[in-house]
């Protein structure tokens, strides 16, 4: 039976308005408007005119519904920037990903969720203390947080957006916690979305209204979870110039403005020299093009899943046809390691030896 759900989310996914689509597809405006409304039967020209338009198999528009992620569940960080359309095809990207997650589930065993609930807990940088001391990692430098996040349980996936306005969002789907970060940012910038939207799964795991005292505890949250202040502390007692503060950022895995408001907040800068030093990482175009910029973190648990489904000779066109879903939507939600099942390079050698080990096992 077509299942009006699958049209409302893969023509958001496509960033169209019912009256976008209609035209694309050679429909009215009110026939697609009672496809997306009621459970009628199109007829077979109907359906490959809209998949068509979509560029979806006409196989996707059969079958149960999707889940999908409410607007208010998600924690999305540039809310303001952002458009509904944006938000819109990100969320449906989310309804995607949990479609190949079901699949990699039935597949696969991967690790339990182990994050601790932290909702009643005032201080976000507390908050980041107790979770680190949880999960055993000292006040040490995290060398890469998609390894540490997918150990935890959490399931992280890439978003190919295409636009600066859509950083991260996060969210909870059977008790499973979900991370969504746009690869179209920097690396720094992608680990501090990654512990941001951490701060969110932690904090507000039972919802919290979206606004920006929220957004501010989620931000204080990512950056003691990064720099803990004790460690901070310990190595920079004082600071005379930017470079002293361009290889700090470098052991912390952050962007340089980061660190640089780290150090201020700390009273490590006085007001005067954060000032000075934000006016000269302006100057030179820091805050776009990241200096000494780090190794893009990539996902382990995609490159050992589809190492292993290649071993069985499952590529990702066999997948996406057993999902039913396009395979390029398949390979921008798994980091493009679809590409490429397994190639060690895409693993960054920062902080190799320390890369957390994952219980992975065959159902």
């Amino acid at each position: 039976m077509f299942n009006s759900n699958r049209l409302r989310l893969a023509r958001k996914r496509r960033r169209l308005t019912g009256v976008e689509l209609a035209a694309k597809a050679g429909l009215t405006a009110v026939t697609l408007s009672r496809l997306e409304r009621t459970k009628n039967e199109p007829t077979p020209e109907t359906i490959q005119a809209l998949a068509s338009a979509l560029k979806f198999p006409e196989a996707f528009f059969s079958g149960a519904d999707i889940d999908e992620v409410p607007a208010d569940a998600a924690s999305f960080r540039s809310l303001k920037s952002m458009t509904a359309r944006e938000r819109d095809a990100a969320l449906a990207a989310a309804s995607i990903a949990f479609i190949i997650s079901d699949y990699i589930d039935s597949e696969f065993q991967l690790p339990a969720p182990d994050l601790l609930d932290l909702s009643n807990e005032r201080d976000p940088a507390n908050a980041a203390r107790r979770l680190r001391s949880a999960w055993g990692i000292g006040e040490q430098p995290i060398s890469n947080m998609i390894d540490l996040l997918e150990a935890k349980g959490v399931r992280v996936f890439s978003l190919s957006e295409n636009t600066l306005s859509v950083d991260a969002f996060s969210c909870w789907r059977n008790n499973v916690p979900y991370v969504f970060l746009n690869i179209y940012k920097s690396a720094e910038h992608s680990r501090f979305d990654a512990a941001h939207e951490l701060g969110h799964l932690c904090l507000h795991k039972h919802g919290a209204a979206r606004q920006i005292a929220v957004e501010a505890e989620a931000n204080a949250f990512a950056s003691s979870f990064l720099m803990p202040e004790a460690d901070v502390r310990a190595r920079i007692l004082h600071v005379q110039s930017l470079s002293q503060v361009r290889a700090a950022k470098v052991r912390w895995g952050v962007s340089l403005s980061a660190m640089a408001y780290k150090l201020s907040k700390l009273g490590i800068l006085t007001e005067w020299q954060a000032r000075r030093f934000f006016i000269e990482i302006n100057r030179l175009g820091f805050r776009t093009e990241e200096p000494d910029p780090m190794p893009r973190e990539t996902s382990l648990v995609w490159q050992t899943v589809l190492r292993e489904l290649w071993k069985r000779r499952i590529p990702k066109e066999a997948i996406a046809r057993k999902l039913h879903l396009p395979a390029h939507e398949l390979e921008s939600l798994v980091f493009g390691l679809t590409s490429a099942p397994f190639d060690p390079r895409a693993s960054a050698e920062y902080g190799k030896a320390s890369r957390p080990k994952l219980a992975i096992h065959k159902n």
